[in-house]
């Protein structure tokens, strides 16, 4: 849970990334909406500030932090207290759970792929948006993590190790899409995402619950 902390001491500074970096917000927000079917009962695991849940319109979240709930409650969303590997939440109830950088923050990313299986439904939709440990952006974070108020804890991960896990957690047949293809400081607009990964440092991977 030490990675929490950050997001409690520093919240607004969380929140104002995504003014910050609006069009590399947006550009994710684009590409994690060209997964997403409509009318599926949803949950986004790590809300955070809610910046991804609200406007993707999920309508539940599970989020630890307790300066991170005040944001989503604000931006309407229900929100749930607790952590991602030991989720309070009955088995098989959900059409689609839904996490947006939060992998790198989890203190077991396994035991979290396993809670997520457990309730989704058969044939489920899992849907992690994440950066590219092997990325020009993964990179730069791992070069600068010493510095980073968020990142310092943080464990990136590459696209064939999330992949693994998934494996693991009964998930199969994968979609992969990709974008923010330039740093952050150079993106200037909204761009577009991509089949596949190896390019874009912000990938998208759809699973089905086996």
């Amino acid at each position: 849970m030490q990675g929490i902390t950050p997001f409690n001491k520093y919240p607004f500074k969380y929140d104002q990334w995504f003014i910050k970096n609006k069009f590399a917000y947006e550009s994710e927000l684009l590409a994690i909406k060209s997964q997403i079917p409509d009318n599926k009962f949803s949950i986004e695991i790590g809300a955070g500030s809610g910046r991804f849940t609200r406007l993707l319109d999920i309508k539940l979240g599970i989020e630890p932090s307790i300066k991170m709930q005040m944001f989503s409650k604000k931006r309407k969303i229900d929100i749930v207290d607790s952590i991602a590997e030991n989720l309070p939440l009955r088995s098989e109830v959900f059409d689609l759970v839904l996490m947006v950088t939060t992998i790198c923050f989890l203190d077991d990313i396994q035991s979290s792929f396993k809670e997520t299986s457990r309730i989704l439904k058969k044939g489920g939709i899992f849907i992690i948006g994440f950066i590219d440990r092997d990325s020009a952006i993964g990179k730069f974070y791992q070069r600068n993590q010493k510095s980073s108020v968020f990142y310092k804890d943080a464990n990136f991960y590459s696209v064939s190790e999330v992949i693994n896990f998934l494996l693991d957690a009964t998930f199969n047949d994968f979609n992969f899409i990709q974008t923010l293809f330039h740093p952050l400081n150079e993106i200037k607009q909204i761009e577009s995402f991509r089949d596949g990964y190896g390019m874009g440092s912000f990938v998208v991977i759809k699973s089905i619950k086996r």
